[in-house]
């Protein structure tokens, strides 16, 4: 018996490379949803993402149960058309806007207002009449110091939980959503227990949501994080949301 092997040769010309790498993007809205259209699987393909990444699916009703919370930057721009186009699917909007600062004892300040678009609020709330507007509020700017002296200070925390009230209803605003807890590393936690319970108790009383950004409970290499279940309980009953950002849990590398 006799092998033969035929052995063919072919080059492919850069012209041929570029025509058969090219996928026409699609930028036209979609009947079908990412699912019905199959493309929530395992294996993605490249091609799927290349022509469908600006389609979306031309029903935008809310599906999901669940709030939504859908932060805006200011450093990517597109996200303020993003909230206008799907605003019927958020519960909440948090631009990331405002800073709280300690200018002296007793005395806060809100800062980063001149970021308020309230024409582009308006926007919003004309696509979702429910939406809640909760600006990111960050503790800007505390020295540790700072936090010292606010914990051991009934009146400054009402000092505090006072000026955002104002600032909320001055501006139109319907709650804040707080980020500090990161800023002290996991210590005190106690503390910021006590004052994240006075400012949400406060803003709650005066029918304004309080949402609190947290870290992961667990670290990406498996210990205890900087906020655990025992916080958790604690603020529960008060605070009307916890954001926690999932990519958090990862450090670049990974």
């Amino acid at each position: 018996h006799t092998a033969f092997c035929w052995l063919v040769g072919a080059t492919l010309s850069k012209t041929d490379s570029k025509k058969s790498q090219k996928v026409e993007a699609q930028s036209s809205p979609a009947e079908l949803s990412v699912l019905e259209r199959g493309l929530v699987v395992t294996d993605v393909q490249w091609k799927d993402i290349v022509k469908e990444e600006k389609r979306y699916c031309a029903h935008i009703k809310k599906t999901f149960e669940g709030p939504v919370l859908g932060y805006i930057t200011p450093w990517n721009s597109h996200g303020y058309d993003i909230a206008k186009q799907f605003g019927s699917k958020l519960s909440s909007v948090s631009p990331v806007w405002l800073q709280l600062r300690r200018r002296a004892p007793g005395t806060f300040d809100v800062t980063g207002l001149h970021d308020h678009d309230a024409g582009w609020v308006k926007a919003v709330r004309k696509s979702n009449k429910k939406v809640r507007m909760v600006p990111r509020v960050l503790f800007d700017g505390w020295s540790y110091q700072d936090y010292m002296s606010v914990f051991g200070s009934e009146d400054e925390i009402e000092e505090l939980s006072g000026e955002l009230v104002d600032v909320a209803k001055t501006e139109g605003f319907d709650g804040f959503t707080l980020e500090l807890w990161s800023q002290l590393g996991g210590n005190k936690r106690k503390e910021l227990v006590h004052l994240v319970k006075h400012v949400c108790e406060t803003l709650n009383a005066k029918k304004l949501d309080c949402i609190l950004v947290i870290p992961p409970a667990v670290t990406s290499s498996g210990s205890p994080g900087m906020f655990g279940r025992e916080e958790f309980d604690e603020l529960a009953p008060v605070v009307d949301g916890f954001s926690l950002m999932t990519y958090d849990y990862s450090s670049g590398p990974r």
